[in-house]
């Protein structure tokens, strides 16, 4: 009898022998091909749920199918370790941010390793050591001196609650996207990243196999608007005239503008508000501050705004047009001033109705005869009101315009973009410091690269004052200047941790490297990823950054590549009872628990077969037990003794062929395109079919025992510890992860027969089982012959025959 499948016994001798062999210590290999597969690090949380394992666990079975298929392998795990949660359970638990983050490293890592991956642990990355900050710090440096690093004062988005500046990207439906906090403004001196300058690179994905919605949502990040920039006067009754320039993606519509808008925060604000205003502007503008960039665009809300007392000429006709103040007018896009054209702008039309502005029609609609409108016009028509333009296409009008304007002075063609520079400044202790030195003589001074890393201090004292708690803090904050030695002040802003996740991928490559950032060899050797996994939310944060960071890189001589990940997929979401995991539902799954009995690779395969791995699924109890008892069925099959017959059919063992090298190409192209559902379902369909054959001993020993080492060369990737002990009980060489991947023969995988599909005028009338190389003649020819086929043609003339090999007839008869 065979011994009984005990995952709990099995599956920690594996892992202890694989890692005293080092079976999956990874060195660079030229006679290999290269194959770089990485999932996205975790954040240090302390546990990792089901949707870690959501994420990890069908990741690593694609890298092992590639080991086997005799490539060189890497496949990296670590922690994103910097971040506000280790800083916040510091001053909620009075634990030091460092020994919260790795006490959950460490049972983040025992968790990990009973997942069973191919993780070569010798290549952890953890973000918050001195070892790999001190080179984030060196990259900020020499982002700084490549022109790509500046301070300015500027309004940022602050969560009161977290008491830190976040990003545009971090900001969600107007809350904090860590505690869902409504975020206000304020102006900081903060330090920027001039990702802008990369804005039309960004755009493009030429040559990357990622996801359609990814490209979009970045490139809708990015936000590319073409126009014009139109010169305006403003008469100012105290510093006298003004030239402004407004952005406009509707040049035709500029004889119809009837006021200008300014954004709150623009600075002529203040300067052309007149006195009899001033009170009413600027409360509206501190009222403004108080809102978010999302709450002001928000198509929900009521567009408002105040008059300043000031008027601007429109210089294309003279007329002059009062300038207001309204908060749906962002200062980071274009000028910061837009105009308003009512008659041809929805929200320009409720704001002018609001407020009794005229409305002035500059492009007619079909059948207008002048009469007021009763919604703004938005589509092309011919021009009116328009001085010479009159009678134009309002589509031809547009490039008239522009050359107009431009020739005379007044404004030319123009591109704008949606996206800001990256915001990386964070007034917090728990990330890395970034290394510049602010000096009464010298100014803004760059930390020296040899004194990096500028290390935090241990002995920091936490008040959510909304300052860094660096500022406190008198022996990291006292320095001296690196140029002339004279006494300084430190930078006690921290960096955004997206800052390093932008660069852990160039990290692995060579983590224990000590003269730069990564070794340039075995950089080159590995880089770029091949396939990164992880989910889709991160398409305008993390993805969006690391593109950003690889380019600039890319321009110092640094890469010599232009994108860090050639495939791109985004996992579904494991979810509970139709609901999203959450703490707050009580409804989080720790894989622990299943682990301890059912095993790893029961989890594994669970996680793939519950739904595409694209899509993710349902969580449910009764599922992962009907993979437990297929995983012991496949064990009886391996170890009990087979017994064929004295005479195996011939017939028999063709079919056996045939169905087990179908198999192997079904479950090699399913693991191969990631759709490792289908693969799961493939093998058990060959399990059931191994069943019968054990029952009716119909196939020789030699061909029994082929199938069975192939059906676990096949699960190996998904069941690492199943396999390898099936594999050792069965009396083949250690290990089976170093075997190849198994080969599908195309002759012996051909079907005998087919099912030919017949229809008359292309409706169906039967199917017909035919010889597999049938030709058409004789198929069409058995057709004829068919008994439902002929009383359905009857005395009908065949005008055509449609064949379809292996597939379709289709009579066309009348």
């Amino acid at each position: 009898m065979p011994s009984n499948y005990n995952p709990l016994e099995i599956e920690p001798k594996w892992q202890q022998k694989w890692a005293e062999d080092n079976l999956y210590r990874v060195t660079e290999d030229s006679s290999k091909p290269k194959w770089y597969a990485l999932t996205m690090f975790p954040y240090t949380s302390g546990d990792l749920h089901i949707g870690h394992w959501y994420a990890m666990a069908p990741s690593d079975v694609h890298a092992r199918f590639k080991r086997m298929q005799g490539y060189n392998v890497i496949h990296p795990m670590g922690f994103d370790a910097f971040g506000l949660p280790a800083e916040n359970a510091a001053m909620n638990h009075g634990i030091h941010p460092y020994d919260w983050t790795m006490k959950n490293v460490d049972n983040m890592r025992r968790q990990l390793k009973t997942i069973g991956a191919i993780y070569d642990w010798e290549r952890e990355v953890i973000t918050c050591l001195p070892d790999y900050y001190r080179w984030t710090q060196w990259f900020f440096l020499r982002l700084y001196k490549a022109g790509l690093a500046y301070r300015a004062k500027a309004p940022v988005n602050w969560c009161p609650k977290c008491q830190v500046v976040l990003a545009n990207e971090q900001v969600a439906n107007g809350g904090c996207w860590r505690c869902e906090t409504q975020v206000i403004r304020r102006d900081l001196e903060q330090w920027f990243f001039r990702i802008t300058r990369y804005a039309d690179e960004l755009m493009q994905h030429e040559g990357l196999d990622w996801p359609e919605r990814i490209k979009t949502m970045q490139k809708n990040w990015v936000g590319k608007s073409q126009g014009a920039e139109i010169h305006f006067i403003i008469e100012n009754p105290v510093t006298g005239e003004e030239k402004v320039k407004v952005f406009t993606t509707r040049p035709d519509t500029v004889f119809g503008i009837t006021y200008l808008v300014l954004a709150p925060e623009h600075p002529l604000v203040e300067k052309l508000t007149t006195p009899d205003r001033q009170a009413e502007v600027n409360a509206y503008v501190e009222s403004a501050r108080r809102r978010t960039d999302i709450e002001r665009l928000s198509a929900e809300q009521e567009k408002d705004g105040v008059f300043t007392g000031a008027y601007a000429t429109n210089l294309v006709n003279g007329e002059k047009v009062p300038v207001w103040v309204a908060d749906y007018v962002l200062l980071s896009y274009g000028t910061g001033i837009v105009m308003g054209v009512p008659a041809h702008d929805e929200r320009d039309f409720a704001f002018a109705t609001k407020y009794d502005i005229p409305i002035k029609m500059v492009i007619s609609l079909p059948g207008w005869q002048g009469e007021e409108l009763d919604a703004a016009y938005i589509d092309e028509g011919t021009m009116v009101n328009s001085g010479q333009f009159d009678g134009m296409s309002s589509d031809e009008a547009r490039s008239r315009i522009v050359d107009y304007l431009a020739k005379k002075g007044w404004g030319n063609y123009a591109v704008t973009y949606r996206l800001r520079d990256w915001l990386v400044s964070r007034q917090r202790y728990w990330g890395a410091p970034i290394p510049m030195v602010y000096c009464d003589r010298c100014g803004i001074v760059p930390v020296e690269e040899n004194d990096l890393p500028v290390l935090l201090p241990t002995d920091i004292r936490f008040s959510p004052t909304g300052e860094s708690p660096l500022r406190h803090h008198q022996a990291f904050l006292n320095t001296t200047c690196p140029q002339c030695k004279a006494p300084a002040k430190r930078e006690t802003d921290t960096m955004d941790t997206f800052m390093c996740s932008s660069w852990y991928f160039l990290c692995y490559t060579s983590p224990d490297y000590d003269n730069g950032p990564f070794d340039e060899e075995k950089m080159k050797y590995w880089m770029p990823v091949d396939l990164y996994t992880g989910g889709a939310e991160h398409a305008v944060m993390h993805l969006f950054y690391s593109r950003f960071f690889t380019k600039a890189l890319r321009d110092m001589g640094l890469v010599d590549f232009d994108e860090p990940f050639l495939k791109l997929f985004n996992q579904g979401t494991v979810i509970v009872d139709h609901q999203k995991m959450s703490k707050s539902r009580g409804n989080v799954i720790n894989p622990d628990h299943y682990v301890s009995t059912l095993g790893a690779d029961v989890v594994r395969i669970y996680l793939m077969f519950v739904a595409p791995w694209e899509q993710g699924g349902d969580w449910n109890d009764s599922g992962i037990s009907g993979i437990s008892r297929w995983l012991n069925r496949v064990w009886n099959l391996t170890l009990e003794n087979y017994q064929p017959a004295d005479k195996p059919e011939a017939g028999k063992e063709k079919e056996f062929e045939r169905v087990l090298h179908q198999t192997i190409n079904k479950v090699t192209q399913d693991i191969d395109n990631i759709h490792f559902n289908t693969m799961i379902s493939a093998l058990m369909e060959l399990t059931n079919y191994l069943a019968k054959i054990k029952e009716s001993s119909s196939v020789r020993r030699e061909n029994w025992d082929g199938a069975i080492r192939s059906i676990l060369l096949m699960l190996a990737p998904s069941a690492p510890h199943f396999a390898e002990e099936l594999w050792h009980q069965s009396g083949y060489p250690y290990s089976i992860h170093n075997q190849s991947w198994p080969k599908w023969d195309k002759e012996k995988a051909k079907d005998e027969e087919i099912t030919l599909v017949v229809q008359v005028n292309g409706k169906v009338k039967t199917r017909i089982n035919l010889p597999a190389d049938i030709s058409r003649d004789e198929a069409v020819k058995a057709v004829m012959e068919s008994e439902r086929v002929h009383s359905s043609i009857a005395d009908k003339e065949i005008a055509d025959v449609i064949y379809v090999p292996g597939k379709i007839v289709n009579l066309v008869v009348r």
